[in-house]
Parts: structure tokens; C-alpha cells; sequence
């Protein structure tokens, strides 16, 4: 009888040890470092993970080091890492258009329009500094393509993000600032 659960237990341990190879080579590695030696990651798209996830490192970089340069020396040379949100556009597949932004308080109104045009992979930040309930009604859309965005705000220690978009044409609606600081 013990014989048969050693035997039992060494087959189930295969079976797993099988398993979990599997996975690693199918699903893992394609998904982490773009090494997809089957070319089932590729066919369920998980190789595209690695190239947003490095994209998304380059951008943190790029907004931690432009944090430093604008930091006076008074600051304390660390940020949190709520502090360093990925840019609201992520991943620019074309050239993008942002129609108009509209910030309201009770004290003011003011419209403006921009425009911003990226080179593929390129990403932008839009954000404005508005107080607590202020609300800040956007359209963006994208000319020839699609893009990642995240809409986010931070400041004062807080961060939050209240909605993210992957290859989109374009999107609207009313942002309304959870917290004073940079919202967008």
C-alpha cells in the first residue's frame, strides 16, 4: 500500500513538474522576455506584454528623472512610487489630436485646445492642476491610429487612477479631481 502512494506521488509529481514547464515556455516566457520558442505566445498575443511592460519602465524613468531635474534642492532627492503613474498616453501608434480641454471651478472657466504630435511609440502627459471637485471635460482623438492612455492624478502623497485604455481612437468625458494636484 505504501508502495502505491510513493509510486502515486512520484507520477503526480512528473505530471506537475510537465506542467508547470509547459506553462513556463508557452505562457511565461512570452509574456515577461519576448521568448517564445513554441509560437503560442505569439498567436495569443502575450509577446506584445513585454514590449509595453519595457515601454512602461522607460516611461517611469523618463518622469523620475524629470522630477529630479525640477526638484529644488531642498527636496528630499527619493519619490514614492505613487509618485512616478506611467504617462497618460502610452504607447502612441500615430499621430494624436486632443480636441479641447475644458477645467471649471466655481471661481473660473477657461477652454484651450492643443495639439500634440508623437512619433510611434512616443508618449505625452497632459495634466492640469486643479483643486479638489473641480471638473475638467476632455476629447482627445487619434488621426491614423489608436493608443494607450491612463488617466490618473497625483499630488500631495496621493495618487489614483481613475481610467485606463488600450489601443483606442480616441475617448471623452468629465475628469473630477479626487484630491488637489495634477490631474490627467
Amino acid at each position: 500500500m505504501l508502495n502505491c502512494r510513493l509510486r502515486q506521488l512520484i507520477r503526480s509529481s512528473i505530471i506537475a513538474f510537465i506542467s508547470a514547464i509547459a506553462i513556463l515556455v508557452t505562457v511565461i516566457l512570452p509574456a515577461e522576455y519576448a521568448i517564445d520558442p513554441t509560437g503560442i505566445g505569439g498567436a495569443l498575443g502575450l509577446g506584445e506584454m513585454d514590449e509595453i511592460k519595457k515601454q512602461l519602465e522607460q516611461e517611469a524613468e523618463a518622469d523620475r528623472l524629470r522630477d529630479l531635474q525640477n526638484q529644488s534642492p531642498s527636496e528630499p532627492a527619493t519619490k514614492s512610487n505613487s509618485d512616478q503613474q506611467s504617462c497618460l498616453f502610452n504607447s502612441i501608434v500615430s499621430a494624436l489630436f486632443i480636441k479641447s480641454a475644458m477645467a471649471q471651478t466655481t471661481e473660473l472657466a477657461w477652454k484651450d485646445k492643443i495639439t500634440v504630435t508623437l512619433a510611434p511609440g512616443q508618449g505625452a502627459e497632459v495634466k492640469l492642476t486643479m483643486k479638489k471637485g473641480a471638473v475638467a471635460e476632455f476629447d482627445w482623438t487619434v488621426e491614423g491610429g489608436v493608443a494607450n492612455f491612463d488617466l490618473h492624478g497625483d499630488g500631495g502623497g496621493k495618487s489614483i487612477s481613475y481610467k485606463k485604455g488600450r489601443g483606442v481612437p480616441g475617448e471623452s468625458g468629465s475628469l473630477i479631481a479626487a484630491f488637489d494636484g495634477n490631474h490627467g
